[in-house]
């Protein structure tokens, strides 16, 4: 794989920076849009002075951007992809607040999301769209350039990239449960250019047939998967799951979620028809989608409509870091009709199945953890059904925890049985277990009056609860 390719000159995907930007965003726009720049500093719920900002007074943000001058010349002057970026990402917090600030205020009132403004100014609306066509993305709210991975801005320069000591460039509540929530996205992705290494090195290695190197980058890979899974756990403690509310509607997609959008919405001087899109979700993120592709979890996607959701949100992504995605499959299809597990079935490479086993179940315990996270910040915080990215809530991770499952199964049946290594038969002891589990939420799931609780307590009850 050509890894000079993967950059669009914010993103550059290698064994060096892994999923990040290639240097740390702009926290601000350059003095040219200084008035766009305030507006953003003033439309949180609460400031960064602890003052009530403009989405703490229904219609103050309308107000303000009806006021707002149109950039779109001097927007078309720039090149520089860390001012385009700064842009998008400024642009569409504001198209997500302006258009969802009425859902906001009428769930403040009634705990009921309400219908959003379904038309976006055009001093908003035609840069947008300008800029996202320079990133080739489309014109909403997104978890690369805008909200996550290009939103952070480092509290101590000197400091690393773990959630503390990371604040967003630009901010919907402005409290401290959305920074923790959003800033430990970018605190997994440090992690993720290892990942990359372990990956990349392990297709180098496997056509060489190199036990020990194989092995090696294939434990570097779980090992990585392990440190993220520690990290995402924390979760619990930087976002408090009571307090998603204060923000979650502002990341909503147009797309699913009609009940707030109906048909689309319109942007004023670029588009005569409504357009959908799907919302800011930490499905867009990169890490296990490759890890996926590289396992082979891929073949065991389930041929319908959730899988169909799946693929749509990996179209949510820069070009390049799709490019990456698509190269690394057809790296991975190339080696072995059966692929990474495949090869190493045909190499007699036992360790290495074993390896690969470990890093399938790294990816179950991030998926379960992630379903997790669901059960108790959305099922059991609001009646609403439908995710940030316009999926089903109940049914959507489900579907991709049975393919991990069905991937491991599928290892685990070429190691043979006798084999002495404590990671192998703790997993495969162990794997009945998350089976059952997955059965038996599913089956909780699909009675009318289930409890959002009693799902998430059978995770303990089954010991494979996130604190376990």
């Amino acid at each position: 794989m050509n890894l000079l390719q993967y950059t669009d000159g914010f993103f550059k995907v290698n064994a060096t920076h892994g999923f990040l930007p290639c240097q740390p965003p702009l926290a601000k726009l350059p003095k040219r849009y200084s008035s766009l720049q305030r507006l953003l500093d003033d439309m949180p719920r609460i400031t960064h002075d602890q003052k009530e900002g403009l989405l703490s007074i229904e219609g103050a943000l309308e107000s303000r951007i009806s006021q707002l001058e149109d950039f779109s010349q001097i927007v078309k002057k720039e090149t520089d992809p860390f001012v385009l970026q700064a842009l998008f990402r400024g642009y569409a917090f504001l198209t997500s607040a302006y258009t969802l600030a009425p859902a906001h205020f009428e769930y403040l009132k009634t705990e009921k999301y309400g219908k959003a403004n379904r038309y976006v100014p055009s001093q908003l609306a035609m840069p947008f769209c300008w800029v996202a066509r320079q990133l080739e993305v489309f014109p909403w709210l997104d978890y690369h350039y805008a909200y996550s991975l290009g939103n952070y801005v480092k509290t101590d320069p000197k400091g690393g990239l773990n959630w503390e000591n990371l604040d967003m460039a630009v901010k919907f509540s402005g409290m401290p449960d959305e920074r923790g929530f959003i800033m430990l996205h970018v605190d997994i992705n440090q992690h993720s250019p290892k990942l990359v290494e372990g990956v990349l090195n392990t297709l180098e290695e496997l056509p060489q047939n190199n036990a020990s190197n194989i092995t090696k980058n294939l434990a570097l890979c779980r090992l990585t998967m392990k440190k993220i899974n520690t990290r995402r756990k924390v979760m619990w403690e930087a976002s408090r799951w009571k307090h998603y509310n204060d923000f979650r509607v502002f990341i909503m997609g147009i797309k699913g979620n009609e009940e707030i959008f109906d048909e689309g919405i319109f942007y004023q001087g670029v588009y005569d028809t409504p357009k959908q899109y799907r919302g800011q979700t930490g499905a867009q993120d990169n890490i296990i989608p490759m890890m996926d592709i590289f396992t082979g979890v891929i073949k065991h996607y389930p041929k319908n409509e959730l899988t169909k959701y799946l693929m749509d949100l990996r179209s949510y992504r820069p070009t390049c870091i799709q490019r990456f995605l698509e190269d690394l499959r057809l790296e991975v299809q190339g080696l072995h009709e059966e692929g990474v597990l495949g090869m190493l079935v045909k190499q007699n490479n036992v360790t290495g199945m074993i390896e690969l086993a470990g890093i399938l179940q790294e990816i179950y315990f991030f998926r379960n953890g992630h379903w997790q996270f669901v059960q108790k910040y959305i099922m059991q915080n609001t009646a609403y059904s439908k995710a940030t990215g316009g999926t089903p809530i109940i049914s959507w991770i489900p579907n991709q925890i049975r393919s991990v499952l069905n991937a491991l199964e599928s290892c685990l049946d070429q190691i043979p049985e006798e084999t002495n290594s404590d990671l192998y038969v703790q997993i495969k002891t162990d794997f009945p277990i998350k089976v059952q589990l997955l059965d038996k939420q599913l089956k909780m799931l699909h009675q009318p009056d289930y409890k959002a609780k009693e799902v998430f307590d059978l995770n303990k009850k089954m010991k494979l609860a996130d604190d376990e």
